[in-house]
């Protein structure tokens, strides 16, 4: 019966942390997906491309705010606790959502407008940096020993189904608004959405439990965690978070923010019909999610790292240079393939990078290295296919990606195995899922 109610409870918070990361997520990818219509808005007239350009700059300047999210958000956690930190940055969210929602457009306001939006990319950027390593950890801790790759992959299967109910909201605005109405003010209306939905996961957030491994330190040492100067003394971990990154997040943005860009901008498809194919593929690609992490806890963490590390080095090139002339159906298929290398990193990225890190350093020890390597690579790589596509040599950023993954490959097959390490501070200790509130008897450090 205990069995049965832990489990329950583990469910509960596995839920409740998972919808925030849902909206969180949906904020931020209703940026890319509304990007075609706003950009005109925010920016004076130009090309198509340049108008991207400008988008896809903002877009990455919310990258730059991610390393300082995960730095004050995940000092913030270990020191004052995990569900504090995410309510916060649920805040933080809903704010930047209702700034983009109800700035007035560069004809109204001239240069206010971009500055705005900036702003409001900047607030997103905090959050969503702060979010990442602060919800792996929290996931990882409150999950059941033995299920930890099962549980903690909902990490991506909400993250990416922010993307899914963005493309969903803009498909129904597609279906029910005229193009002119989507382009003058039906974009605002997802933002709109956004920040609704922040509040209420605001209140749910404040309902979950505090992680047991959390609750489990002494009070009076909590105040020396979080720290620069603790995670400077596992250099090992910092690097290997930031090696394992570096090809994922390059690869994960190509196939799942770029393509759409990209299907409209250089295969030439229809804006209403890429939005379908994102759909569909991101949907599938959910899904195989939760297998990708029951699959590490069966045969280990490394097996599918490797996959993702070979596949996306030998098949990024081929697979973007066929889908520069694909037929719909290939260019859903082509996606679709993509996205099933990039499950190889996306569906336990977050639990291996958890248990690298101690305890007391774990939100910051996930969350800083990967913000500031999503910063530099992720948040860029868009930027960066579309600067050269403008510059002519677009086939160079398929060489690009296949690169960033060979880099990662090598440190997939030269880091050590990390399933089945203890995430507590007793080793051996079974993790319940969480505490109710009530201080325990602290365990050794």
């Amino acid at each position: 019966m205990e069995g049965i109610v832990d489990t329950r409870r583990v469910v509960s918070n596995i839920f409740k942390g998972s919808l925030g990361n849902l909206v969180e997520w949906y904020d931020w990818y209703v940026y890319t997906a509304f990007a075609l219509y706003f950009a005109p808005v925010f920016f004076p007239k130009g090309s198509d491309t340049s108008q991207l350009l400008n988008t896809a700059g903002v877009f990455a300047v919310g990258f730059l705010m991610r390393p300082v999210g995960s730095f004050l958000l995940g000092r913030y956690a270990d020191r004052y606790g995990r569900r504090a930190a995410l309510t916060l940055s649920v805040t933080l969210m809903a704010t930047g959502s209702l700034v983009i929602a109800l700035t007035p457009g560069h004809a109204t306001i001239g240069l206010a407008a971009p500055v705005l939006l900036v702003t409001a990319r900047l607030l997103q950027g905090l959050s969503v940096g702060g979010e990442y390593g602060t919800s792996a950890t929290y996931m990882s801790e409150v999950a059941t020993e033995g299920r930890r790759g099962f549980f903690s992959s909902f990490q991506y299967v909400t993250l990416a189904s922010g993307q899914l109910v963005a493309l969903a909201v803009q498909i129904l605005l597609q279906q029910t608004l005229s193009k002119q109405a989507l382009a003058e003010w039906g974009w605002r209306i997802p933002f709109a959405i956004g920040a609704v939905a922040a509040v209420i996961v605001f209140w749910l957030r404040r309902t979950m439990d505090e992680s047991e491994a959390f609750e489990a330190q002494p009070a009076n040492r909590r105040f020396k965690q979080g720290s620069m100067r603790e995670l400077a003394k596992h250099p090992a971990a910092i690097l290997t978070v930031v090696g394992l990154t570096l090809g994922g997040t390059v690869a994960f943005y190509t196939f799942t923010t770029y393509l759409q860009k990209f299907m409209v901008n250089t295969t030439g498809l229809p804006k209403t019909t890429v939005t379908w194919i994102n759909f569909l593929a991101l949907l599938v690609f959910v899904l195989l999610q939760p297998l990708g992490g029951w699959l590490s806890d069966r045969i280990g963490r490394r097996p599918l790292l490797i996959f993702f590390g070979i596949g996306t080095t030998l098949l990024t090139v081929p697979l973007l240079t066929a889908l520069e002339h694909a037929t719909v159906v290939g260019a859903f298929l082509l996606m679709l393939a993509g996205l099933v290398l990039v499950t190889g990193y996306t569906s336990i990225n977050a639990i291996v990078k958890a248990e690298l890190f101690p305890t007391q350093i774990r939100a910051l020890g996930v969350g800083m290295p990967y913000g500031v390597t999503v910063a530099i690579f992720g948040g860029t790589a868009e930027y960066v296919a579309l600067w050269l596509k403008n510059a002519g040599h677009e086939a160079t950023f398929y060489y690009y990606v296949s690169g960033c993954a060979l880099v990662s490959l090598i440190v997939y097959l030269t880091m050590a195995e990390t399933r089945g390490r203890a995430l507590h501070a007793k080793t051996g200790q079974r993790p319940v899922g969480a505490t109710s509130g009530k201080r325990r008897v602290p365990t050794a450090q």
